[in-house]
């Protein structure tokens, strides 16, 4: 059932959001030439690796570096806006609809990020998909240290059901409606 809710739900948003897509995506080519796609590997289902898609939010050539390390990279100014307001996190929705995430579920980690992956591993998170949003990004604050990261995306998984994504889809939507951080 999951599945099939994470196909419908995809495929609808992206088709009530195209305009917006492709306005997004003419900015970011107007501004910094390039792909407007950023794609980077993260580690997925049964820890395969898989290619995650965001709108780019840095220069053309920004080499990958983690959340944490956010402040030591360039943001163009469009990229600001769009990751203030999540907007970078639209084209997941296409690895959505590809089987690679779920809407609900853990956020995909780095490969780099060796720690928390370890401490997923340990609490079974590696079983579910993971999503465009989940448990521990509705509980989440500026800093949040991976073992605590890490019990947040345990407790997803060891209850994941209808009404507990339904929880999660509303604290997104008014996560989503507060003033965004700045960068």
């Amino acid at each position: 059932m999951k599945r099939f809710i994470d196909i419908i739900a995809s495929f609808c948003v992206i088709l009530l959001l195209s305009p917006i897509y492709l306005i997004i995506a003419f900015i970011i080519y107007i501004q910094d030439k390039g792909n407007p796609i950023f794609k980077q590997f993260r580690v997925g289902k049964n820890e395969t690796e898989f290619k995650v898609f965001k709108f780019r939010s840095m220069p053309v050539n920004t080499p990958n570096v983690q959340s944490k390390d956010v402040s030591k990279i360039s943001i163009t100014p469009f990229g600001k806006f769009i990751r203030r307001t999540n907007l970078d996190e639209l084209p997941q929705l296409f690895n959505i609809l590809k089987g690679d995430m779920s809407l609900i579920g853990p956020r995909p980690s780095l490969n780099s990020q060796t720690e928390l992956i370890e401490l997923r591993r340990n609490k079974n998170v590696y079983k579910c998909r993971p999503g465009l949003t989940g448990l521990a990004q509705v509980n989440a604050f500026d800093g949040m240290p991976d073992d605590t990261k890490a019990m947040w995306d345990g407790r997803y998984v060891q209850n994941i059901t209808f009404m507990n994504d339904v929880r999660i889809v509303l604290k997104t939507l008014i996560y989503l409606t507060k003033k965004p951080p700045t960068y």
